[in-house]
């Protein structure tokens, strides 16, 4: 091996260990984000069915506004990332500043959709037994709302400057106070009034009070002081938070696309009854949790390849998305492999029933392949945002999950053209759907790293 080989070599894998620390912490703050959301789910399920049904009713109506209005704020992690990169460490203030008054007017906003989703039940003839407790507990939830996109917004200057533990310690401190605040809420200990689960809801908002102040703690820190971001008071300047908005908004509707999808598809397949959609949900359960190692190295290749364009490190830029994306594809697909050769075990963690079982490990073998696009997809969309490009991606999403993931699903589950396929049909088109999106936004890595490399051999010669 000569010597070049060598030091490529040694550079690639010193790059995979630079991604890692990045995303791990990532990985495990999603994790104990995610265990929460099982937490309200286990808590309410044994205090009534009813809670349980309202609980989850609100949750999926709440988590897709929520992850809209962190998508525009996440415009500030490229942004913090390529001036760190640049070494313009006085303009990261401004930025955050900015940032913070468009955490507080999408808190509002998602605040108030909340408070006025009964209207959307009635309209949906939503089960009035559920809807009597996902409209309190929702309402409970939008006190939160505002101190939670504050915090996604310090969390994101965190990030951005390539310090990621934090957001790894802050959701292990809030799951473990998420637990007990249940417990004391839903069955009404010392002295409060028994809210069922409601007090899901008026947790959740403690919750996310308590996950600002966190932030808070750690970002007055002296390492956070050469951003300047807390030496003044900032008025809004249109000029800055229309620019992170023209990054924001296409990433908001770019996860907003995905998670609408998921969700409809849910709705559609109610119709072929409980089983089913237990079975899809199992399924979809199943990949999210080995969802969340891709998911967190796109995260990372944000961070990192917003430091190496900052810096104006074009080719090392290059490297790092290729590199992140040959990790995504190896972890993705020994994660299949686990998968296919364990998929009874992991079901018979979920359920008993004969019949659910048996579904949800045939839907395991399509989620063998589906793994596959949907990391690559995830790590693809998160190097494109490194370079702060969201808006072709968003085309690239809504495209993929809209015009081919859902009407080929529909179209083979119904059965419009042949014998209904059912739920396959449906996987069928999600995996079409997320199989487009990653190969149309690998296509556009590929193109915007070579135009990049382009404009800088130009610019240096």
């Amino acid at each position: 091996m000569t010597e070049i080989t060598t030091q490529k070599v040694s550079g690639a894998f010193a790059e995979i260990g630079h991604l890692f620390r990045l995303a791990l912490p990532l990985m495990g703050a999603q994790l104990a984000q995610m265990g929460m959301g099982v937490a309200d789910a286990i808590m309410a399920g044994q205090y009534d069915s009813v809670d349980l049904a309202g609980v989850a009713l609100g949750g999926s109506v709440m988590w897709p506004t929520m992850m809209l209005m962190m998508g525009l704020i996440q415009a500030v992690t490229p942004t913090v990332a390529q001036l760190r990169g640049s070494g313009e460490f006085g303009e990261i203030g401004e930025v955050i500043r900015q940032g913070l008054w468009m955490a507080l007017c999408g808190g509002l906003l998602a605040s108030f959709i909340l408070n006025h989703i009964g209207i959307a039940y009635t309209w949906m003839d939503v089960d009035p037994r559920a809807s009597a407790v996902s409209i309190p507990y929702l309402r409970m939830c939008s006190f939160g709302i505002p101190a939670l996109m504050c915090f996604f917004c310090l969390r994101f200057l965190a990030d951005g400057m390539g310090f990621t533990r934090p957001a790894l310690l802050i959701a292990i401190c809030a799951l473990l106070l998420k637990i007990p605040l249940n417990y004391v809420l839903i069955y009404g200990m010392f002295g409060l009034p028994e809210m069922g689960g409601v007090g899901c809801g008026v947790a959740q908002a403690i919750i996310m009070w308590f996950q600002l102040l966190l932030i808070i703690l750690i970002v007055t820190r002296r390492r956070f002081d050469v951003t300047g971001w807390r030496s003044r008071i900032s008025m809004p300047d249109y000029k800055r938070i229309g620019a992170l908005l023209i990054l924001g908004v296409p990433i908001g509707l770019s996860i907003f696309a995905e998670m609408g999808l998921f969700a409809f598809t849910t709705l559609l397949l109610g119709r072929f009854g409980a089983e089913v959609v237990a079975s899809h949900n199992i399924a979809m359960n199943i990949n999210g949790l080995l969802f969340m190692t891709p998911m967190a190295l796109g995260m990372a290749s944000t961070i990192r390849i917003g430091h190496r364009i900052g810096a104006g490190d074009i080719a090392e830029a290059r490297t790092t998305a290729a590199i992140a994306l040959l990790a995504t594809l190896v972890i993705a697909l020994l994660s299949s492999i686990f998968i296919f050769f364990f998929r009874e075990v992991l079901v018979s963690f979920y359920t008993t029933d004969p019949e659910v079982m048996h579904l949800s490990v045939t839907l395991l073998l399509f989620v063998v392949f589906f793994l596959m696009f949907d990391a690559t997809q995830t790590t693809a969309m998160g190097a494109l945002r490194g370079y702060k490009d969201t808006r072709v991606p968003m085309y690239i999403a809504l495209f993929s999950y809209w015009l081919i993931g859902l009407p080929l699903g529909a179209t083979l589950g119904f059965g419009w053209i042949t014998r209904p396929m059912e739920v396959y049909g449906f996987w069928i088109g999600l995996a079409a759907g997320v199989g487009t999106a990653a190969g149309l936004l690998t296509w556009r890595l590929v193109w915007l790293s070579a135009h990049y490399r382009a404009l800088n051999r130009a610019a240096t010669t």
